[in-house]
């Protein structure tokens, strides 16, 4: 062997790592940068004309506002991504409506406060059939609008998101494994409102378990632990169970269905009796159009109830927002809803009929009707009304109606 060529050689080969290397260190950084700069960007316009009358002092409200997003999420780099969406919201004229910071009071109240802020900025992981969040997102575990406990209030211009770790896994068939810690909460009332909270402190957990092979429907079981770290007394845990499903009768017949029980009590320093909630429903749908009878009970003793306080409640106890918390006597609804499409136009109708669980008081009905088109893949105009009609003047409601009009573009 010839000893003079061994440096020649290992310089070689230290050469060629050294360029391999640089080479994969190269590649690496144009991923990176192909993912940072290669994402998505989205972007929103909802413009909506809401009025409210009620009969009280308050003058009614005429509220013109445009809620925008921007929004930008990037490829995926190692499996890491991330998100980022601004939201403006502005009112147009002289703001004859009570959106809780302005200060004009003798209005009936329109909870759309303006102002700019990030509604969701966060980090991403993806792998072992997981998805991991750490930042502000936006939370919830059905299909929108039926966001009975944790949701964004997509109805109000200025949604409600959370500062929080979450974790979906679909390890398992036909199974979804959700969970998320939740320090903060952003309400719908933007940065400046003092009438409201625009945050709340948490310290809350979530936990919530959907299986879709059953063959009578989707089951779901879910524990919401609730640590309001600003008001410790309204701190509540709440573990309930969810069975809903559809059976086909015919090639044109579709038999609906769903049961719910949940059971909430006080958690950490929060304050209240054991109160139960139910929910039965039973429909039917017909060539694209359902009909069904819901029963939902939020049961109260007269001095706590069971509440929802993270939910998107404009979607439950009709759309006047008369119910958004429980009263403390609870609160029975009975309603029926129908739905369906008229020459490309979704239509909704329902009909409720409330009643408190403790002394069965009055507590008034409400009729609710929408009209919404979607065309083009971008575009949603729709007008929608409520009207509340008060029962038992012991509940302090009076007769409320409300009108929407909206038109929205989404790329």
């Amino acid at each position: 062997m010839n000893f003079t060529r061994k440096p020649i050689v290992l310089a070689l080969i230290a050469s060629g790592i050294s360029s391999i290397g640089a080479v994969t260190v190269a590649h690496a950084e144009d991923a990176f940068i192909d993912a940072l700069t290669g994402g998505k960007v989205s972007f929103t316009a909802r413009a909506r004309y809401e009025a409210v009358s009620e009969d009280n002092s308050k003058k009614d409200a005429d509220a013109y506002t445009l809620r925008t997003t921007l929004a930008y999420e990037t490829g995926k780099f190692n499996g890491f991504g991330a998100f980022v969406e601004f939201e403006d919201v502005h009112a147009a004229g002289d703001e004859k409506f009570n959106n809780t910071e302005n200060g004009h009071t003798t209005y009936s109240v329109v909870a759309d406060p303006v102002g700019t802020e990030v509604n969701q900025g966060y980090l991403s992981y993806n792998d072992f059939d997981t998805e991991f969040k750490l930042g502000r997102q936006e939370i919830t575990y059905r299909d929108a609008p039926f966001h009975r406990y944790i949701g964004n209030v997509l109805w109000r211009q200025n949604h409600q998101s959370f500062d929080a770790f979450s974790l979906v896994n679909k390890s398992f068939a036909d199974t979804t494994i959700s969970y998320a810690h939740i320090e903060n909460v952003n309400t719908i009332f933007g940065e400046d409102s003092v009438a409201k909270p625009s945050n709340i402190d948490m310290s809350t957990e979530l936990f919530n378990v959907q299986y879709s092979g059953l063959p009578i429907g989707n089951l779901e079981g879910y524990a919401y632990l609730i640590d309001n770290e600003d008001t410790i007394t309204a701190s509540s845990e709440t573990f309930g169970v969810r069975l809903s499903g559809a059976q086909a009768v015919n090639a044109d017949w579709k038999v609906l269905y769903t049961a719910e029980y949940a059971n909430q009590s006080d958690y950490k320093d929060g304050v209240m009796d054991d109160q139960n909630y139910y929910l039965a429903e039973l429909g039917g749908k017909y060539k694209g159009w359902v009909a069904k009878f819901s029963y939902e009970m939020q049961e109260g003793d007269g001095t706590y109830s069971f509440n929802t306080p993270l939910g998107t409640n404009h979607a439950f106890q009709g759309w006047a927002d008369v119910f958004l918390s429980t009263p403390t006597k609870g609160l029975e609804d009975m309603y029926f809803t129908v739905a369906g499409n008229v020459m490309g136009v979704k239509v909704v109708g329902v009909y409720h009929d409330f009643e408190t669980d403790t002394d069965s008081l009055d507590a008034g009905n409400e009729f609710d009707i929408l009209a919404e088109k979607a065309f083009n893949k971008h575009y949603t105009v729709g007008v929608k009304y409520a009207d509340y009609n008060a029962g038992d003047v012991a509940l302090g409601k009076v007769d409320t109606e409300k009108f929407w009009l909206y038109g929205q573009v989404k790329f």
